[in-house]
């Protein structure tokens, strides 16, 4: 095989390589995405519900929000941990449960470790591929869709 034989054999691997990854279902990521950030958050929140005097002690000394309770803090964020979590996990209203995930990243991010942002973006990152394109195959949200897809061609 001569050189130029050999260069233009491995374009054309490298082309159909690319031709293969850009064909690659997305719903696999969406869900290694949505279980990834869900089981964090819902370990983090089922961790601050297992042990409540010291969650709130955390949030009154080291979160210090300054345009919230202690006592508040602590409640909404372990309630939005949990509920939003679940949600993530199963793929219902994924979309939805995104937002106040960002939005908790967001204050943490900006309040109590700035340090973090690299933890921060990672998870910010896998939330945005949930809002952008949605839960996925394996999800309830995909199911509910297929459902209303089909009663409207039924209708139709």
């Amino acid at each position: 095989m001569t050189d130029l034989n050999f260069a233009n054999w491995i374009e054309r691997q490298v082309y159909w390589l690319l031709a293969v990854l850009d064909n690659f279902p997305l719903w696999p990521v969406q869900t290694c995405a949505r279980v990834a950030v869900g089981l964090v958050f819902l370990q983090s929140g089922l961790n601050k519900l297992e042990s409540w005097e010291p969650t709130l002690a955390f949030f009154r000394d080291e979160y210090r929000l300054p345009f919230l309770s202690y006592d508040l803090a602590a409640q909404l964020g372990t309630t939005v941990e949990v509920t939003a979590s679940l949600f993530l996990l199963a793929g219902l209203f994924a979309r939805l449960a995104t937002l106040p995930l960002l939005g908790m990243i967001a204050v943490i991010e900006i309040f109590v470790y700035p340090q973090a942002w690299v933890e921060h973006l990672t998870w910010a990152s896998l939330l945005l591929l949930i809002l952008l394109r949605g839960a996925g195959l394996l999800s309830v949200d995909h199911l509910l869709a297929r459902g209303a897809v089909k009663r409207a061609v039924m209708r139709a």
